[in-house]
């Protein structure tokens, strides 16, 4: 059998990237103040992680409100399927089902409306945090220039 290739990417211990400040800290830059524009890129991150953090919560609030309209729906198909059976004639049945199934899709166009509006609020809370984590990085940066904080 051949031996695999060598390839440097598998061999590298990514670990050692873990603090960036301490691997830039030594980078240095004509010009540029790299501990200031750590900083900035820091914040940025953590941005991202705020907003990251923010989508994940709303998917799981949203999994666990699918969850519960299942159980609902389950238990009033079972109740709605048993009102049905108990009515008396075939005309009575057929005006239940009907009933039924309205209720159905009145529900189903509740629930996916209220996902549509989940979505929506959580996209524009995202997006302001990023709007406002953008301006804020442009602000620092003109000010370090301004300030001359951007040389070292």
């Amino acid at each position: 059998m051949s031996k695999p290739s060598a390839n440097p990417f598998f061999e590298t211990d990514f670990s050692k990237f873990a603090d960036m400040s301490k691997m830039m800290g030594d980078f240095k830059m004509p010009g540029v103040n790299m501990e200031a524009m750590m900083s900035c890129q820091r914040k940025n991150m953590e941005a991202c992680v705020a907003v990251s953090q923010a989508a994940f919560e709303a998917m799981q609030a949203m999994a666990r409100r699918q969850a519960e309209w299942m159980r609902q729906s389950f238990e009033e198909a079972t109740g709605l399927m048993n009102a049905t059976m108990a009515a008396e004639t075939p005309e009575e049945k057929v005006i239940r089902h009907a009933e039924m199934s309205k209720a159905a899709v009145d529900k189903c166009m509740a629930n996916a409306r209220e996902i549509a509006e989940t979505m929506a609020r959580t996209n524009s809370q995202a997006m302001e945090t990023m709007s406002n984590r953008m301006s804020e990085s442009l602000d620092e940066l003109r000010d370090m220039v301004r300030n001359g904080k951007v040389a070292a």
